[in-house]
């Protein structure tokens, strides 16, 4: 089951053609992202002092434009894959304000973990590779 975050668009976010910036897309789901694995891996307080990461990859495809509207989106975030110090998380941006869910986006993220103080890579630790496994989704 994926992890569903909120996501309220800004005037600030609208562009010349009254629709949300195609950059805009990247916080939302940086958003998403950074509330998720905070929930995954039950962080007390800052997520990335206790697991630090970089991301390291992101690709985004846009299937439709999103308008300054209220009620929020919903971003959807997902373990797609799990490396030796890395993990690949799925998101789509949806709409379920009219029942069904119309997709926006969808992108694909990949995180590598690091020290947090040499920035070198670092293989997964054991709590983090266990709560990442154990929310993999296969398409």
């Amino acid at each position: 089951m994926s992890f569903s975050h909120p996501v309220l668009v800004r005037w600030s976010d609208i562009d010349s053609y009254d629709h949300v910036n195609n950059v805009r897309y990247f916080d939302y789901l940086q958003e998403a992202r950074i509330a998720f694995l905070s929930h995954l891996l039950e962080t007390t307080g800052d997520f990335f002092a206790q697991y630090p990461c970089v991301l390291v990859r992101q690709s985004v495809d846009y299937l439709r434009p999103m308008l300054l509207r209220h009620p929020p989106y919903d971003v959807d975030v997902w373990v797609a894959g799990v490396g030796t110090s890395s993990y690949t998380l799925g998101s789509r941006i949806v709409d379920r304000s009219g029942g069904a869910d119309e997709v926006y986006a969808k992108a694909e993220s990949v995180l590598v973990a690091v020290d947090g103080t040499t920035h070198a890579k670092r293989p997964l630790d054991d709590a983090e590779r266990t709560a990442l496994v154990k929310h993999l989704e296969t398409a």
